[in-house]
């Protein structure tokens, strides 16, 4: 059995990303240790001073192959892989003149900042590091002997440990090789991603290559969508704007439901050119606008669902100025999330506290092909995400009467927002903003009569003489499978009717908008969001 505290005597560096390495080198250095390293960690170190061996000298062997091949010798990986409580590998590395190498600092070639340059596939190939990762995973393996760092964020805690006992602990040098490990498998998924979508096959099909989910500790939350669930947020890509990258400025700490929300609420935002405003409520939106300015598309979006706006989270596609945020403080919200805020804006905020501000520094690309994943019992479901875009161009008029321009431009704005909206999915609008918002029901018949209902209630709250719906457009994320959802839409005051069609009964449906006097357009696309 191994003693927990083992000491280190011998290290071999090598690392492409060199921040943090002087520190580390002179801590060794005044440990004592002596240290072997390769190529450019070498010159660099001995231009701050430190006596380095060479690993060619180590091995008898020069580097090759442009350096390609330098740390792949017995010498180094017997002394990596050796079991000090072993006689039989103690009298093996005696027989051949084997060192024993205690600490291992390697950092891998850069292969995914490389690959998100798009460069050439010879750039791209030349930077999938092989010595590296061998070297990683022999001191993994073997970390009941041997300490394994892997990023230069390990450095202090090494260092403390170092200072604290005079070596390393067992239960140190396990959690390092259980982070090694994770490192390099992650670095494979890279590089097997990459190949798939870059390498010619030729006349072989493309291998479609098992699912490989790594992913970045962000912190533990209290609790997830319940007090008694688990949750802890982790980030995949940290180079996509998102949530997880933006800039907290004031408020508690992001709950489970906070992030949900503000991921749906900056997702929807993004899909606008204008100046919008989205209104969330339990990953739903509750209102919706574009407008001239910020100010009036958040207002505009308020007027939809002034109930549900209460403690829901808002996002902007703007810079926050004072006039919004005044807006905003009017009213308790849990989250604020924008590209940015004006000072004044960022200091009337502040006179709600507990209220989280995020600022993203710009907005997500919502033609973002990247996959969608989901948990079910026993494994995922992976799809691609929903980036179905229509123009005026693309849309079927399939009624007797043409929409009016106005019409169009809120069938338009209806569209992009219901396919945000959890199916069965009923959107209202008018004046490019959501008038009534029907989501998540069964049937669409319930959603067209919910959303019409709500808007009724708005309008008796606020002393309006009549619901918003009146003269709005409707968005249905799916076909009408029966005329008795689209007639519900129309009852409540619509003119304008945009769907995908495709139902078994079109000509029912259409029979009947042209009886109503109703406009209708077809998409030929569907946005169902479960």
């Amino acid at each position: 059995m191994c003693s927990s505290i083992l000491p280190i005597q011998r290290a071999l560096i090598s690392v492409s990303d060199k921040s943090g390495l002087i520190v580390l080198a002179n801590t060794l250095f005044n440990a004592g240790i002596e240290i072997l390293s390769t190529g450019g960690t070498s010159k660099e170190l001995r231009k701050a001073g430190f006596h380095v061996q060479d690993v060619s000298d180590e091995t008898g062997f020069p580097e090759i192959m442009d350096g390609r091949v330098k740390t792949l010798h017995p010498n180094i990986h017997g002394g990596i892989l050796a079991k000090r409580n072993s006689k039989n590998h103690i009298s093996a590395l005696k027989k051949h003149n084997i060192r024993p190498i205690d600490l291992i600092v390697v950092n891998l070639y850069p292969f995914e900042q490389v690959v998100a340059g798009n460069p050439e596939n010879e750039t791209a190939i030349e930077n999938i590091d092989i010595g590296g990762p061998a070297m990683i995973r022999a001191a993994a393996k073997n970390h009941d002997f041997v300490t394994v760092i892997t990023a230069p964020e390990q450095y202090p805690i090494l260092i403390n440990e170092l200072i604290t006992h005079s070596g390393t602990s067992l239960a140190f040098r396990r959690k390092l090789a259980i982070q090694a490990f994770a490192k390099t498998s992650s670095y494979d998924s890279t590089i097997t991603k990459w190949m798939t979508s870059n390498l010619d096959m030729g006349i072989y099909e493309k291998p479609k290559p098992n699912l490989h989910i790594h992913a970045q500790a962000i912190q533990s939350l209290r609790y997830g969508e319940n007090p008694h669930q688990t949750a802890t947020v982790f980030a995949s890509d940290l180079s996509t704007v998102s949530v997880l990258t933006a800039k907290q400025i004031q408020g508690k700490p992001l709950s489970y439901n906070n992030v949900n929300d503000a991921d749906a609420a900056l997702k929807l935002v993004s899909e606008f050119s204008e100046p919008t405003v989205a209104m969330i409520k339990h990953a739903n939106p509750c209102g919706v606008a574009s407008a001239g300015s910020l100010s009036e598309a958040w207002e505009l979006a308020y007027k939809c669902d002034t109930v549900s706006a209460f403690g829901g989270v808002t996002a902007a596609n703007r810079v926050i100025d004072e006039d919004t945020a005044n807006l905003i403080t009017s009213i308790f919200s849990e989250v604020i999330i924008a590209p940015d805020a004006t000072k004044n804006a960022c200091k009337i905020l502040s006179d709600k506290p507990n209220m989280r501000l995020l600022l993203t520094g710009s907005m997500p690309n919502p033609n973002d092909p990247s996959d969608q994943v989901k948990t079910i019992l026993g494994g995922y479901l992976v799809q691609s995400r929903d980036t179905g875009f229509i123009t005026k161009d693309d849309l079927k008029i399939v009624s007797k009467r043409e929409p009016t321009q106005t019409e169009m431009t809120d069938m338009l704005f209806a569209w992009k927002v219901v396919k945000h909206v959890k199916s069965n999915a009923i959107i209202y609008a008018k004046d490019k903003s959501t008038a009534a918002i029907g989501a998540g029901q069964m049937s669409r018949l319930d959603s067209s009569r919910i959303a019409a209902q709500k808007a009724r209630d708005m309008a008796q709250e606020n002393g309006w003489k009549r619901p918003r719906t009146i003269n709005s457009v409707v968005a249905s994320d799916a076909f009408f499978p029966f005329p008795d959802g689209l007639l519900a839409a129309v009852e409540a005051g619509a003119t304008a009717v945009i769907q995908p069609g495709g139902s078994v009964r079109d000509n029912e449906i259409i029979e009947a908008a042209d009886e109503a006097g109703i406009a209708m357009a077809f998409t030929g696309i569907r946005h169902f969001n479960h």
